[in-house]
């Protein structure tokens, strides 16, 4: 059976769902939730997610995912091949983790993509891991990091309060919302309105005109696709790698490294650190980077890059080259 075709667009929200092969456990080993939190914030910087919430279970995942780009695919591929290519060397497995293909279903924003972020964040209560009252102490999820401090800067928190209260960012309203989530996991109807089969099932979560019109948008895009083979990926491609030129641009400036007048050297250390920092905040393929910055071979980009970030002194720079641009 033919894959669906994904719908795909800035300002697209989903909810993005995927369990272990077999749905065995996947995230009960030393550290593996901790490092699938540290490549999800790497893929939501690179890829420029907005994250609504999240939770890290023991054989599954729940993401609410809002794009900026039509990169949902190569973000994911990116996500769980990093994590599972990290995850096999720790622990020195082979083989694929997951099921297969993640799930994403397309969610309304507003009030549907509210729901879902509920949902997601009472998954511990329903699996019986947590009570309620204790589900903030749940740490392998955004409820957790919504109330620290210092959160990750890619969490965003407007819908889960907005949708739940209007409540506002503070820690009145985090405790405002903590009481809504309780309200939710006590009263019947709510239960049934957060039911699986709801908000993980099918291809869609929102109101029927929301619906109607993203089935009209699927049917154009595949017809737009079959009448003209290859236009609109080509489209796609030029818009990002204008995007990456953009940033490319920037870095270089804060660098004051001139691109104009690139050095021979293929692994020249000024070209490694922007390359570095490059693929910490955008998509950008290593063919690109590769042309763009006279690097040789697309492997050759990636292994420079690679050994770059291995040094401390190599993370150290390309995080002080980050601090100066904003991304």
């Amino acid at each position: 059976m033919a894959r669906l075709w994904r719908v795909e667009y800035a300002g697209g929200c989903y909810h993005v769902i995927n369990r272990g092969n077999y749905r065995r456990n996947l995230f009960t080993g030393q550290g593996a939730s901790e490092a699938f939190e540290r490549t999800l914030g790497e893929a939501a910087v690179r890829f420029g997610w907005r994250v609504h919430a999240y939770v890290v279970m023991s054989n599954h995942f729940h993401l609410a995912v809002e794009l900026t780009e039509p990169n949902l695919s190569e973000g994911m591929k990116w996500l769980q091949g990093t994590w599972i290519r990290r995850s096999n060397s720790l622990r020195r497995l082979i083989g694929r983790p997951f099921q297969g293909r993640y799930k994403a279903l397309l969610v309304e924003p507003g009030e549907s993509l509210g729901r879902v972020c509920h949902y997601i964040h009472l998954n511990p209560v329903r699996a019986g891991v947590v009570e309620v009252t204790d589900v903030v102490k749940y740490p392998w999820g955004s409820l957790a990091k919504f109330r620290e401090r210092k959160r990750p800067t890619w969490l965003e928190a407007s819908v889960v309060l907005g949708e739940a209260g209007g409540w506002p960012d503070t820690a009145r309203g985090w405790r405002s919302y903590l009481g809504y989530l309780k309200f939710l996991a006590e009263d019947e109807p709510s239960q049934k309105a957060l039911a699986a089969k709801n908000l993980s099932r099918g291809w869609c979560v929102g109101g029927q005109n929301f619906r109607d019109e993203m089935k009209r948008d699927h049917l154009r895009r595949g017809a737009e696709l079959e009448r003209f083979a290859g236009c609109e990926p080509a489209t796609v491609r030029f818009e990002r790698e204008a995007l990456w030129e953009e940033r490319l641009q920037a870095l270089a400036v804060a660098a004051k490294f001139d691109l104009n007048k690139l050095p021979a050297l293929k692994s020249h250390p000024a070209k490694v650190r922007v390359a570095a920092a490059l693929k910490q905040i955008t998509s950008v393929s290593n063919g690109w980077l590769a042309e763009r910055l006279q690097m040789g071979q697309p492997a050759s980009a990636s292994q420079f890059v690679r050994r770059w970030q291995m040094t401390e002194g190599g993370r150290q720079k390309t995080r002080a080259l980050l601090s100066k641009v904003k991304t």
